[in-house]
């Protein structure tokens, strides 16, 4: 369990600051626009890059990619998660009208949407979890070239 404390303490992080972010919208006038939720995936990549940089740091050299792949995977999951569970609850019990706003301004043709905006929330923040853990990894990881150059 301790391998996984500090990716779960980043995504609890992330996802606080997603639901602020979605509330500081709300109290705009703005949650109803969907391209301001692209921000959402620089909030979920600096919490995964920051849990693989402190991850890489607590394991030193013992660092292996595996680990850190799994770390920004975790953080990202937790953060998507919770992120999910807070939308459902917002969208159908503090605010039942939103996804009728939502459904009007984009989808005219579609009545009742509920299950697939829950569904294309998770499977975006899972998605940019997927991605940006990838392209993170990439910084952290050791060269080949470079434990090669030491044989």
């Amino acid at each position: 369990m301790k391998n996984y404390a500090l990716p779960i303490r980043f995504g609890v992080a992330a996802s606080g600051c997603l639901i602020a972010y979605f509330l500081i919208l709300s109290l705009l006038q703005l949650h109803v626009n969907v391209f301001y939720s692209l921000f959402n995936a620089v909030i979920t990549g600096f919490a995964i890059y920051e849990a693989i940089k402190y991850y890489k740091l607590e394991k030193g050299t013992a660092f292996a990619y595996s680990g850190g792949f799994m770390a920004g995977l975790i953080t990202g999951g937790v953060a998507t998660l919770i992120f999910t569970l807070f939308f459902a609850v917002y969208s159908t019990e503090l605010q039942p009208g939103f996804l009728e706003e939502l459904s009007t301004k984009w989808a005219n043709t579609y009545r009742s949407f509920e299950a697939i905006v829950f569904l294309v929330v998770a499977v975006m923040g899972f998605t940019s979890t997927l991605v940006l853990t990838l392209t993170f990894m990439q910084l952290f990881k050791t060269s080949n070239t470079t434990s090669l150059n030491r044989m």
